[in-house]
């Protein structure tokens, strides 16, 4: 199952920019032989203009077909480590051929875009940076990846 991230807004050189690219280098080298992978990132221009209804369908054109979709929402589904890897898992042995993580934008993502997504997940109940979200999120791909290799990277 191929894996798409796809984000509002440019990861320019820096801290951020080197823990993504870390991250979703061990996700792709730890979800190969799972099934998982490849990870492909889609960086959406948020100068591009139209606030929400013209982020929602710059996203909505970078979206593979077929894809389950995942939004990261503070509203959404708390959820730990072990049940998100199984969740990876459980589209990917459905046959699902893509999944998609969103990142919206300074505004979040459009209530109508939101509301097609199969998970909206929340990281928590804090708002969070989007540069940050970037990072925790492709960490926790490395970590569900890793948890379904049964890796010592994940340790309860």
């Amino acid at each position: 199952m191929r894996v798409t991230l796809c984000a509002v807004g440019r990861l320019r050189k820096g801290p951020e920019k080197a823990l993504v690219d870390d991250y979703l280098t061990r996700f792709d080298r730890t979800g190969r032989g799972l099934g998982l992978g490849p990870l492909d990132l889609v960086e959406i221009d948020e100068r591009k203009g139209g606030g929400m209804e013209g982020e929602a369908a710059l996203i909505r054109r970078a979206l593979p077909d077929g894809a389950a979709l995942c939004i990261l929402d503070e509203r959404g589904r708390q959820m730990p480590s072990p049940e998100f890897a199984t969740q990876l898992a459980a589209w990917r042995d459905r046959g699902m051929p893509r999944a998609a993580f969103v990142i919206g934008g300074a505004d979040g993502v459009l209530p109508a875009l939101r509301a097609e997504a199969d998970l909206l997940l929340s990281f928590g109940p804090m708002v969070w940076p989007h540069m940050l979200v970037r990072v925790m999120l492709a960490e926790q791909l490395y970590r569900a990846a890793s948890i379904l290799a049964g890796a010592p990277y994940h340790r309860v």
